[in-house]
């Protein structure tokens, strides 16, 4: 029997001081994505194929999931990869969790990056604690 060293999803969770809504508005346009995560020319539609403008070049996005103002989700890059924004409502502040899933066994090269699957997860996941940072920041700002 062979076993696959496969990664957990990347959970991220923070609270924000505002209410859902506000939270709502800057994690679904493509202005306020592009404002504290990539810029990006997504549309709120399920099926809306988009771009991610990463540092390894455009990023192949589709939508499948769109429930404002609880919940987005898409595919990302060619990797296998998905993303969710999960917003819950705390009466006044908002639960927002990211989920970034997806992951190839740890150590898996991924293409664009030259870099194992495992090596790759370390960097975003540190990554990401900063970018849920600049959300917080910037919505309640």
């Amino acid at each position: 029997m062979i076993m696959v060293n496969t990664l957990e999803d990347i959970k991220k969770s923070i609270v924000i001081e505002a209410p859902i809504e506000k939270v709502w508005e800057h994690v679904s346009t493509a202005e306020a994505i592009g404002e504290w995560f990539m810029p990006n020319d997504f549309k709120p539609e399920v099926g809306h194929e988009f771009h991610l403008q990463s540092p390894f070049g455009p990023s192949p996005c589709k939508v499948t999931e769109f429930d404002p103002p609880n919940r987005l989700s898409f595919k990302w890059d060619t990797e296998g990869w998905f993303a969710s924004f999960i917003l819950k409502d705390l009466g006044g502040k908002t639960e927002f969790t990211l989920i970034h899933g997806g992951w190839k066994p740890a150590d898996e090269i991924i293409g664009k990056a030259g870099q194992k699957s495992g090596v790759i997860r370390e960097h975003m996941s540190g990554g990401w604690n900063g970018i849920i940072e600049k959300l917080k920041r910037i919505v309640e700002g």
